[in-house]
């Protein structure tokens, strides 16, 4: 099995194009590939203005800000090398944006940043670098990219930083896209990646990262749906709060205000504490129950890509993890078609989320992903099986 690594053998002539955010990942893995005797170009995309987001307490610092493309351009003034800044306000509006918001109205948790990679950064970015004559798009992601000969096919797996894993954002990445990846900071820990920027003296070397939504800079998501859809929000206003037995308990102010395991501000009062289990967008009802009941054995997740594997045509066994901080829990996929699969773990899961990502890992390799669905555990457990 090659490493991706094979792809910067010889580096005469070859150029490759780096995905600088301004932040010091994708600083260092430039500076990196400076250094190995590469032409590197600096692509930053402007993919939005506070003036159409708002919340602008970080007085223009936050990832994707103009503070981040002058930071990006500073760090490639240090390198020596180009930097090209894209506007994309109209595609990340049309397509990461607006999901967001239909997903939030529609009762879902969405997850923008695994959109974002495979429709910007894995579209825009590398039809931009192939246009500029760049053979890869490298990126400051902590992962790694293998091409296993035997089956013919590139895999994704973690990298060397188990606090990083950033591979869990990048299941969305197809064969195409994935031949066409660097990731040269893999095999780096940040520890690693913050000595290197400090050893090449870069700008960014104690710049803190972003932890919120980039385009909430507040962290205020419902700030933001309250701005952009206000009428929509105003509906939604008075619809009940009720238990898995239908009781109601109280009236909420717009369910996309609520997310799946919330406990605090529900708005009732029942002596004990309560979570959020469900959101019955159809209905208008939030449904709240005790911590047992946020406890699921089953989802089905859609919009399936497979990566180092192809598409099974019956069960397999894999560690699957429904959020990005989430240890992953073992479990069995069944295949419903090539796109659709129900997992059945092995023991239950708290706070499984419509709209987030179910991330399939064998040991450390992400073998794919799907976004999880609206089912009710009932609906999953009662499909038919491959």
């Amino acid at each position: 099995m090659d490493s991706i690594s094979d792809k910067l053998k010889n580096p005469e002539n070859k150029c490759i194009a780096v995905a600088m955010s301004g932040g010091v990942d994708s600083s260092v893995a430039a500076a990196l590939l400076k250094e190995q005797g590469y032409r590197v170009i600096g692509l930053t995309m402007h993919l939005w203005d506070y003036d159409g987001v708002g919340g602008n307490v970080a007085h223009e610092s936050s990832c994707c800000s103009l503070d981040s493309i002058y930071d990006a351009r500073h760090v490639c003034n240090q390198l020596d090398i180009p930097h090209y800044v894209l506007d994309v306000r109209k595609e990340f509006e049309t397509h990461v944006i607006r999901n967001f918001i239909s997903e939030y109205l529609n009762g879902r948790t969405p997850n923008p940043c695994v959109l974002c990679n495979s429709l910007m950064k894995w579209h825009v970015l590398l039809q931009k670098a192939r246009q500029l004559e760049a053979e890869y798009l490298a990126t400051g992601h902590y992962a790694q990219i293998q091409f296993d000969e035997v089956v013919g096919r590139y895999r994704l797996l973690q990298g060397v930083d188990d606090q990083k894993d950033q591979a869990y954002a990048l299941w969305g990445l197809t064969q195409p896209q994935l031949a066409g990846t660097i990731l040269p900071l893999g095999m780096y820990t940040k520890k690693d990646v913050r000595r290197l920027a400090a050893e090449f003296g870069l700008k960014t070397v104690q710049k803190s990262e972003s932890q919120e939504i980039c385009f909430i800079p507040d962290n205020n998501y419902r700030r933001f749906l309250a701005e952009r859809e206000p009428d929509a929000i105003e509906r939604l206003r008075q619809g009940e709060i009720v238990d898995t037995a239908g009781h109601v308990l109280g009236f909420h102010d717009g369910y996309p205000n609520f997310t799946i395991g919330q406990r605090r501000k529900l708005g009732i009062a029942v002596g004990r504490p309560m979570y959020v289990v469900r959101i019955d967008a159809t209905n208008n009802r939030v449904i709240v129950g005790d911590p047992d009941e946020l406890q699921q054995k089953a989802l089905t997740a859609h919009r399936v890509n497979w990566i180092g594997i192809e598409p099974p045509a019956s069960a397999l066994e894999a560690v699957v993890r429904v959020r990005y901080n989430d240890r992953g829990q073992q479990a069995r996929i069944f295949p419903l078609n090539t796109r659709t699969v129900r997992v059945e773990f092995h023991t239950p899961v708290k706070a499984i989320t419509p709209g987030q990502s179910a991330v399939f890992y064998r040991d450390r390799e992400v073998l794919g992903g799907g976004i999880i669905g609206a089912e009710s555990v009932k609906d999953v457990m009662s499909g038919k099986r491959c």
